[in-house]
């Protein structure tokens, strides 16, 4: 499925099986439900979260610092010739890589940082850093589409929200709205292989993303979605 419907139906989904079950639907649980629903695509570059968080306009200012860069080394480091003529044509080399390995080297950096320099700011720093890091260096519907990640981000969430106020309503949010995107995706033909290294994969084949058949399935999803929610929080 597409982000916005990723978005739309795993948000709101996992919203309305907490307004039924009882857990608080708080505005940070909201938040990680969100943030969640589009968390497994965070290893593809041009996935919404990645290009929300790392914006077209971004990556050309990084080219161009990255260029003023490679001219500012083959100008000034004459004295270290010929290794600042190679240094300035690798920083070149790179600032014309394509956006997706832009936003990888991105993402990797600022989590990098995150790690390095965050923890003394807040702990979720060094799980966001994680994450960017990890998203940086596996391949789409990799490791991130595993029960395993689905678990690890539960997990990070529980231990990271004990002992504070509405704490079961982030992993329980957090949780189910990641599992709910791996179901979705579940549903095309390329499906998701949930316990890798076997081979078992599960794809139910109902549509495939991107086509006129995948748009109507998740159109129908998504109104379905709305129809739950307004349920839950409207007529009742």
């Amino acid at each position: 499925m597409m982000g916005r419907a990723h978005l739309i139906i795993s948000t709101g989904v996992t919203l309305s099986v907490m307004g039924m079950s009882g857990v608080p639907v708080t505005l940070p649980a909201a938040a990680v439900a969100l943030v969640s629903a589009l968390l497994p695509d965070i290893d593809e570059p041009n996935s919404l979260l990645v290009r929300k968080a790392i914006p077209s306009g971004m990556l050309r200012i990084l080219q161009l610092a990255m260029i003023g860069a490679a001219i500012f080394v083959a100008f000034y480091g004459k004295e270290y010739a010929p290794w600042n003529i190679a240094l300035a044509g690798l920083i070149g080399v790179v600032s014309y890589l394509p956006s997706r390995t832009l936003r990888h080297i991105v993402m990797f950096l600022i989590g990098l940082g995150l790690i390095s320099f965050g923890q003394s700011f807040s702990p979720w720093n060094t799980i966001a850093g994680s994450v960017l890091i990890a998203g940086s260096l596996v391949t789409h519907r990799g490791l991130t589409h595993t029960v395993y990640a689905a678990v690890g981000w539960t997990g990070l969430l529980y231990f990271a929200s004990q002992g504070k106020i509405g704490g079961e309503s982030l992993w329980f949010a957090g949780g189910l709205s990641y599992s709910i995107h791996l179901l979705a995706d579940a549903l095309t033909n390329r499906g998701i292989r949930p316990l890798p290294p076997f081979k078992w994969r599960i794809k139910f084949k109902i549509m495939s993303t991107g086509s006129k058949w995948g748009r109507t399935v998740e159109n129908v999803c998504i109104l379905l979605t709305l129809i739950l929610v307004w349920y839950v929080f409207m007529a009742s």
